[in-house]
């Protein structure tokens, strides 16, 4: 009889042909799937005995990976910030570069700050559930067109107990007629349609176009919510906008255009130009 061990090792090499550099790691989640324990029970029962039945269900997890479903994906989870969050095909997997929006949020509002939040495109709620559970004395509306994605934003609120306090709304930010904010907050998509067939096989396929495509410029998305937050935010309220590296420029002069200032870009820890913090003048 084959022990995890032997398992491991021949899923770990099918995944390694494939091009797939988290190959180890991705073997040992999908086997704690299949057998329903954590990854540290596998590593830590290596020697242990794997029937028929489990191979054949570790087999059709390992399939969907060698045709490079994203692990998050296969295993229905992702860790963001300091939490577990659902996902599934409906919303964009929850990126580690997505956790500096949430390190400045928490410089700019005091631990027991009152203010007024909106998430533009929420997706997985993976932003505004770690910021009410990190300033709970705070009040977040998190919008989202996609109703799919606001379903599974709603499960992570319930899963985390936050489900009363984030009002999760399915609108497009054009219909949106809402209070005045202190603070917003969006990761809207920002990749040109040009270059969205050179992003990676697991990314280009599964992952919901509409959470990637910034339209022809890779612009579209962001101006339209910086005119509405023009309308939306308070007088010196705060917008804080995930970007990509080559994006900075072009944004600073759209929002100095519109009446922001104190303009702020900060790198992720690649050194990339990911996150945008600027003040509404009026």
């Amino acid at each position: 009889m084959t022990n995890l061990q032997q398992v491991l090792n021949k899923a770990s090499s099918q995944l390694k042909l494939k091009n797939i550099k988290s190959f180890r790691l991705d073997s040992e989640l999908l086997l704690a799937k299949t057998l329903g324990v954590s990854r540290e029970d596998v590593l830590l029962n290596l020697d242990k005995k794997i029937d028929q039945s489990e191979i054949k269900k570790y087999d059709f997890y390992l399939n969907l990976r060698n045709h490079y479903k994203p692990i998050s994906q296969i295993i229905n989870y992702k860790f963001f910030w300091k939490y577990k969050f659902f996902v599934n095909k409906d919303v964009l997997i929850p990126r580690p570069e997505t956790e500096l929006i949430i390190e400045k949020i928490l410089k700019i509002l005091p631990k027991k700050s009152e203010k007024n939040i909106l998430e533009i495109g929420t997706g997985s709620g993976c932003i505004a559930i770690s910021l009410i559970k990190e300033r709970p004395n705070c009040r977040i509306v998190a919008i989202d067109k996609s109703l799919k994605a606001i379903k599974v934003a709603r499960k992570n609120a319930e899963i985390h107990q936050v489900g009363k306090k984030v009002n999760f709304l399915n609108i497009d930010i054009d219909k949106y007629l809402g209070n005045k904010y202190d603070l917003i907050v969006s990761n809207p998509p920002y990749i040109k349609n040009s270059e969205l067939l050179s992003l990676d096989r697991d990314v280009r396929f599964y992952e919901p176009k509409i959470a990637l495509s910034g339209g022809f410029s890779g612009f579209e998305t962001f101006f339209k919510i910086i005119n509405k937050c023009k309308k939306l935010l308070k007088k010196n309220g705060t917008l804080v906008l995930e970007i990509g590296e080559r994006q900075g420029i072009e944004l600073k002069k759209n929002l100095e255009s519109n009446e922001f200032n104190q303009i702020k870009i900060y790198k992720d820890l690649s050194g990339k130009d990911r996150c945008l913090v600027s003040i509404k003048n009026q």
